[in-house]
């Protein structure tokens, strides 16, 4: 099981300051959409360099021109980008045909998806790698992943990512669903000491 440290709402020092304490316990680094929004780019191009051997992840959340956003996220050194579930089949398809041609992999985010028959249809298209989200604001209300799973379960051949607000204390509840990565933002990245904290977590999923 993966540990994915999500930066974001960060700026480029305090994303390179995490990373240098974290590095040894996470596997996947995801570069946030507002930290790309922000930086563009070069800021991929940059967590590529200093981490050459991490799978790097660009939420680049595309719904449109799939095509030239995967060549872009790719271009710049990401293994991974993502793309919203709602987005139109033709975009999803560009995107994986990319994809396919470059060696990299397509994460398509389920924000909002709440009906198990899109999921099957994304598996239709070609999709093998999904993320079960729960976003920022709707945390705030309350939600939890809990019932996330419902939309995978039993639908095989997908790799599944899970995020959305995972804490120490929810990770043994979300590991026993057994993901194959795990999605922890603010847990890490705002802890007193991310170090410790990206530690506490791979030791609870290496367990």
């Amino acid at each position: 099981m993966n540990i994915q440290v999500a930066l974001d709402r960060l700026n480029r020092e305090e994303c390179f300051q995490i990373l240098e304490k974290t590095a040894p316990y996470v596997d996947w680094i995801e570069v946030g959409t507002g930290v790309i929004k922000e930086y563009g780019m070069s800021i991929i191009r940059e967590v590529r360099e200093a981490y050459p051997e991490k799978t790097i992840v660009a939420d680049m959340k595309t719904c449109d021109a799939g095509k030239h956003e995967a060549i872009q996220a790719f271009d710049a050194g990401a293994d991974i980008t993502t793309v919203m579930a709602f987005s139109a089949d033709k975009t999803i398809i560009d995107t994986l045909d990319v994809a396919k041609l470059q060696g990299k992999k397509v994460m398509i985010d389920l924000l909002g998806v709440s009906e198990r028959k899109r999921v099957q249809e994304l598996k239709e298209l070609g999709v093998t790698l999904v993320s079960l989200h729960i976003g920022k604001d709707m945390q705030e209300t309350g939600e939890g992943t809990g019932t996330l799973f419902d939309l995978t379960h039993g639908i095989s051949g997908l790799e599944t990512a899970v995020a959305g607000g995972i804490t120490l204390e929810t990770l043994p509840g979300i590991v026993a669903k057994r993901p194959d990565t795990v999605i922890i933002g603010s847990a890490i990245t705002k802890a007193g000491d991310p170090a410790e904290a990206a530690r506490a977590m791979k030791g609870l999923i290496s367990e």
